[in-house]
């Protein structure tokens, strides 16, 4: 699963970095941004396919958790945050969203924790970020629904994820789906089942390190938490 994230650029670097997409009115977000221990229920910037046209794209404002217009109240049950790739297409969830409502989810980075025992109790953080330090983005879906006490309509996104690649194996038995920038129109075009991008990303351009277990805590969101903690050189995956 990803369920948490990092997001270390500034929102006017993030458009600038992201250069194809138009910038609409993600800049009021920008006090908000660097986070370091992004976790659901926050909102993020996404780019998404412009209504008008399929060749353009352009930077929104959406909350972590996808909600449905005919979700009504959601059960009472969090909203969910991860998409299986392997049945996005046809879960009553997400299946509209996917076939017309794809975005890109800009970030620098993500954690994963590694369960230590057979409990699961004990578990390491890690952090996982492009060997090159640029920010990249992952496969998400959107909805949008109406407030009922405003009208105003609020977008909601969830991130997709994927089977592992070898370096990811190591800690987690899921990753979030990356794509790589060629594929970014794609994604966010008319295709309607684009299958063959939710793949996991090459370990070779990946790495991850062991950090402190505060990151555990959403309320800790300071720039240290994506520092390395002491250990080995064996014990550090990079592939």
């Amino acid at each position: 699963m990803c369920g948490r994230v990092f997001v270390k650029s500034t929102i006017p670097d993030m458009v600038r970095r992201f250069e194809f997409a138009h910038p609409g009115d993600v800049e009021r977000l920008g006090n908000g941004f660097p986070v370091w221990n992004g976790a659901p229920s926050l909102t993020y910037p996404i780019i998404v396919r412009e209504e008008l046209s399929t060749s353009m794209a352009g930077f929104v404002s959406a909350k972590w958790g996808l909600f449905p217009a005919w979700a009504r109240d959601g059960g009472g049950r969090p909203p969910p945050v991860n998409a299986r790739c392997e049945t996005i297409a046809s879960n009553g969830m997400f299946r509209k969203a996917y076939a017309a409502r794809r975005c890109l989810v800009p970030v620098d980075g993500y954690f994963e924790w590694q369960k230590l025992d057979v409990s699961g109790k004990k578990k390491q953080p890690y952090a996982i970020a492009m060997k090159d330090d640029e920010p990249f983005a992952m496969a998400g879906v959107w909805e949008e629904y109406a407030d009922k006490a405003t009208g105003e309509l609020i977008r909601t996104f969830a991130v997709v994820t994927c089977e592992p690649n070898t370096l990811m194996a190591t800690i987690h038995d899921r990753m979030p789906v990356i794509l790589a920038p060629a594929d970014y129109m794609r994604w966010l075009g008319p295709e309607l089942d684009p299958r063959d991008l939710m793949k996991p990303y090459p370990s070779e351009l990946m790495k991850m390190w062991p950090i402190d277990r505060k990151v555990g805590s959403p309320r800790n969101n300071t720039p240290d938490l994506i520092d390395e903690i002491g250990v080995g050189p064996n014990d550090l995956f990079d592939v």
